[in-house]
Formats: structure tokens, C-alpha cells, sequence
């Protein structure tokens, strides 16, 4: 007969110390955070990420391969039953995974030193799904950073790295960074400064007409509900927005911010930007 596999308990210090995550100020303090579901742990263990994992029986089958590379990478892996799991996760239905993670954000000086050429600033943004989606986008799009500044949510609020899809291990992010510095910081390291708002005075379809999008470029995005202050916009070299060709009133942060990286990521690939593009 082979003996059931041994459960963490409920009331172990392990489990506590993973609940706790669930609130900032312990994140900040142990510098730890939790990443949930098969793909955020997954790129958590690929990318040096990962700490610890939960897991129940079920989810462990059907996720050997993470398991088992979470157990090469050096991460503590524990059995759980479901209701240990649903103790730790900040999700209504969870999937069975839960890893503990460190920290991954980078100085802003280190992004600066990399010499960028396509970064998403994300300016007074409140709402972590909506940061962890641009995050997404970012990375799809392919920029080599994103900042967030000191007005901004937690990155690793649950919400955010759920909504990032394993993107946050992907891209160097900075955090708490003032406006104004990164501003200056990307000015002086040669990258030209786009705000995105409903209300800018050039038109991305204008912008990307006269070939002025392949340089390399910053696009501020401002908070969901009332845009980029004044001052903010101020710092930019343009005030760009999205031109609505249907009788949509407007976009939504993350589908902006998606339409305005790829635009830029198309410009840098096209003849004469700042990124190559091999002929077949």
C-alpha cells in the first residue's frame, strides 16, 4: 500500500508567514511576494523568482513539470490540501498553485545604463489590474522597461501579478520612481517622452505619418479615471492621443497603452527607426 503523500499544516509557519503576503506592508518588509496559478509560478521558477511553492495533490499531477523545476530551481515545494491553499490565495477560485516569490524590481539607473529604446511609464495609475495588464502589454510589445512611479500602485499587489500573466518576470520594472526624475533620467539618456491622453494635441495617426515614432521613446500613462495632471503633461515633448474613428466615447487605459506601444514598436521596426528589421 503506498502511503498518501504528508500535507503541510494548516497551522504550520510556512502557511502564516504566505498569508501575511497578502498585505503590503509584510511584502515590503520581507521583500516577498505570492504569484498564483500554473503560469505566473511557472515563469516565476524559469526566471529565478520563485522561493516556495504551495500546491495541492491534484494540482502537483497535473503540474509535475513545474514542480519538478521549481524543486531544480531550489524552491521549497509543500503539499497542501485545498483549504490551506484557499487560506493563502487572494483569489476566489484558486488553481491549486501558489508561489512565494522575491522581489524583481531593478534601479531605474540600471534601466537608464541599458540605453532603452521603448519604455511605459506608468504615472499615478491606482488600479493594479490595469497596471498589471499594461505590464503585459509592455512586454508584448516588446519594451525593455517599465516604471512605475512613487504615485503608482504596488507591483506586487496579488491583483496586478495575477493581471501581468507572468509578464513581471519577463522586463526590467522600476518602482517608485518620482515623475520628474524619470523624466530627466530618460530625456538625458536620449529617449523622446510621449504622454497618452484623450485630450493631447497631436494625433497618434499624425504622429506616426510624419515618421517621428521611430526614435527611441517613452509613453507616459496617466490614472484611469482623470488622465495625467497638468504638470505631468508639462514634462512630455508631445501630448499624444488615440483617435477615435467610431462613436466609442473612449479607451480604457490598458487597451491605450496597448495601442500606443505597438504603435511605437512598429515604427522602430520599420526602415530607418531605431531597430533593424532582416529582409527574407
Amino acid at each position: 500500500m503506498v502511503a498518501a503523500p504528508e500535507l503541510i499544516s494548516p497551522k504550520s509557519s510556512r502557511v502564516a508567514a504566505a498569508r501575511r503576503l497578502g498585505k503590503r506592508n509584510f511584502r515590503g518588509k520581507e521583500r516577498l511576494f505570492l504569484a498564483e496559478g500554473p503560469q505566473a509560478v511557472r515563469e516565476a521558477g524559469a526566471h529565478g523568482g520563485l522561493v516556495e511553492m504551495f500546491a495541492t495533490v491534484e494540482a502537483a499531477e497535473r503540474y509535475a513539470d513545474i514542480v519538478g523545476e521549481a524543486r531544480q530551481a531550489g524552491a521549497r515545494v509543500h503539499l497542501a490540501d485545498e483549504s490551506v491553499i484557499a487560506d493563502i490565495s487572494t483569489t476566489v477560485t484558486p488553481q491549486g498553485l501558489v508561489g512565494v516569490c522575491r522581489f524583481l524590481d531593478t534601479s531605474f539607473e540600471e534601466i537608464l545604463a541599458a540605453r532603452p529604446k521603448l519604455v511605459a511609464v506608468l504615472a499615478h495609475v491606482r488600479d493594479p489590474g490595469n497596471a498589471g495588464t499594461v505590464l503585459r502589454c509592455a512586454d508584448a510589445a516588446g519594451a525593455e522597461a517599465v516604471v512605475l512611479t512613487d504615485a503608482s500602485v504596488d507591483l506586487y499587489n496579488p491583483k496586478a501579478v495575477r493581471a501581468s500573466v507572468g509578464s513581471l518576470f519577463h522586463l526590467p520594472v522600476a518602482v517608485g520612481v518620482p515623475v520628474e526624475q524619470a523624466v530627466a533620467g530618460l530625456k538625458a539618456a536620449g529617449v523622446r517622452i510621449l504622454a497618452a491622453d484623450g485630450a493631447g494635441e497631436d494625433d497618434l495617426d499624425d504622429e506616426l505619418d510624419q515618421g517621428t515614432m521611430g526614435s527611441p521613446t517613452a509613453w507616459i500613462f496617466g490614472n484611469e479615471a482623470w488622465g495625467l495632471p497638468e504638470e505631468t503633461r508639462a514634462l512630455a515633448d508631445a501630448v499624444v492621443r488615440v483617435p477615435i474613428h467610431g462613436k466609442a466615447e473612449s479607451l480604457n487605459l490598458a487597451t491605450a497603452a496597448a495601442v500606443c506601444l505597438y504603435a511605437s514598436a512598429r515604427a522602430q521596426r520599420a526602415s530607418g527607426g531605431c531597430r533593424s528589421v532582416t529582409a527574407d
